[in-house]
């Protein structure tokens, strides 16, 4: 009788403890995601990171792996915003080994979320879209919940903007306008307005993002949405003639961005390039050359003060996370020498022998592996860099890693321009029509010209994507 009351004591401390735990976790989970959510969209980058390696440390102190892997998450995504991408990689890579053990899906579902965006940045929609889908699945096991809810905005977001790229633009509208549903910030509006306002109609744009600013005035935070919905109204006004308007909304846009850039770093290039669009048509020819020459520096160089600092920071969180990886690699080796206590001395010399060139071979192996991804990647990742910059050297060192496609086109026409041959090949690295009006300085209506040309000099059909003609092409 008395051993079966002690058992049922400590079977209800048991589930008391359990149940605490959870709590913890949560309340953990909760104020990480909304704390992260507030700098990172405010730009306070020395908060951002002062918060996240804070938490890491409460979860090493708690044994929460799950809050390690968010830590790890967050800071990967303000490393995409600073295209600091050789960090986000490993970041994510932390991540995911953690979360390969996880139960929880809502973590799992922002892992992929946020992956899958990391892949469209590096302009692999495919791979993302795998990613997306992964994120889907993991969502529909999820209890609803504010995070569950955040998470399928993001998600919706991500999918849209896919299906954008895909030329699918009825259903990526249909993602935005649930997306739409979860929001009250604003941003979905203005992520509307853009979409409309790039592929369908000026007009029917205007309501959004009018709806869009009128929010984020009304919530009196100077943050990304309301940089965000700034700038779209500026350039609605450019589109619109209306230059003075549009420069009061461009030059509001620049000073939230001033105080947002820390992570919002690759947004600057854009509001100099529509100031130097409204100067040269005001006929202020001064004012349009230095924002010129300052879109010309942004797009060609980064602050490298700032990104010293990040790059350090980067470093100081990493070494912060290597602390319990060393604990764990010590217990391991005392595991392994208690073991081998048992065996004869020569029993075990051999084993360890054996052992070591089997993992040293297995290492070289996966390591060569990392290094031709590596080295794969880093191309990848400089020719695309090189095209955002406009660069001469662009070209030819897409030639360099691309050379039958170039001998394909000239198969087809051998009377191609470097010109055209130079935007096919921003074409087959899945640059947008805007990205590309951005990039070289001309016009949106100029970018769909020389599309319609060059199906006419490549014979592509108007049913056939021309994206898709591309990547058919190696």
């Amino acid at each position: 009788m008395i051993r079966s009351l002690l058992f049922m004591v400590l079977i209800i401390l048991f589930s008391c403890n359990q149940r605490a735990r959870q709590q913890d976790e949560k309340n953990f989970d909760t104020t990480l995601w909304k704390k992260n959510e507030q700098f990172r969209l405010s730009g306070d980058y020395d908060s951002l990171l002062s918060l996240n390696t804070r938490y890491y440390r409460k979860a090493d102190q708690m044994g929460y792996e799950d809050g390690k892997a968010l830590c790890y998450i967050n800071i990967a995504e303000l490393n995409i915003t600073l295209v600091n991408y050789q960090k986000t990689r490993v970041l994510f890579d932390k991540a995911r080994e953690i979360l390969e053990n996880s139960q929880n899906n809502l973590h799992k579902a922002k892992f992929y979320i946020m992956y899958g965006h990391f892949n469209s940045t590096l302009t692999k929609p495919d791979k993302a879209f795998e990613d997306y889908n992964e994120a889907l699945n993991n969502l529909s096991k999820s209890d609803d919940s504010p995070l569950k809810d955040k998470l399928l905005f993001d998600l919706y977001i991500e999918l849209g903007s896919y299906f954008a790229l895909k030329k699918d633009y009825g259903k990526g509208l249909k993602l935005f306008q649930k997306a739409q549903k979860l929001d009250d910030t604003g941003f979905a509006e203005c992520i509307i307005g853009d979409y409309i306002y790039m592929y369908r109609n000026q007009d029917s744009a205007y309501k959004y993002i009018a709806t869009a600013y009128h929010k984020t005035n009304i919530s009196g935070k100077k943050d990304k949405i309301a940089l965000y919905a700034n700038t779209m109204m500026g350039e609605w006004y450019k589109a619109e003639e209306q230059y003075d308007e549009a420069e009061e909304m461009l030059l509001q846009a620049l000073e939230i961005d001033k105080k947002t850039r820390r992570i919002h770093a690759n947004y600057s290039k854009y509001i100099y390039n529509d100031l130097r669009m409204v100067y040269e048509r005001k006929g202020d020819r001064e004012k349009a050359y230095f924002y010129l020459n300052a879109y010309n520096d942004a797009m060609s160089k980064t602050n490298t003060a700032i990104y010293t600092t990040i790059n350090q920071d980067m470093e100081s969180f990493i070494d912060e996370t290597k602390k319990d990886t060393k604990r764990h690699d010590e217990n391991i080796r005392w595991v392994i020498l208690l073991s081998g206590i048992g065996f004869s001395v020569l029993g075990i010399y051999a084993w360890r022998i054996i052992d070591l060139l089997k993992k040293k071979k297995e290492t070289l192996k996966t390591e060569t592996e990392k290094l031709k991804a590596s080295v794969d990647d880093n191309q990848q990742d400089e020719i695309l860099e090189l095209g955002r910059r406009n660069d001469p050297e662009f070209f030819n060192r897409f030639k360099e890693c691309y050379p039958d496609f170039i001998n394909q086109l000239f198969s087809i026409n051998p009377n191609l321009e470097v010109s055209e041959l130079t935007f096919c090949a921003m074409l087959k690295l899945h640059f947008s029509s805007k990205e590309i009006a951005s990039y070289t300085l001309i016009q949106h209506r100029t970018v769909q010209q020389k599309k319609y040309r060059i199906r006419k000099k490549l014979n592509i059909p108007t049913d056939t994507d021309i994206y898709h003609f591309f990547n058919n092409l190696k």
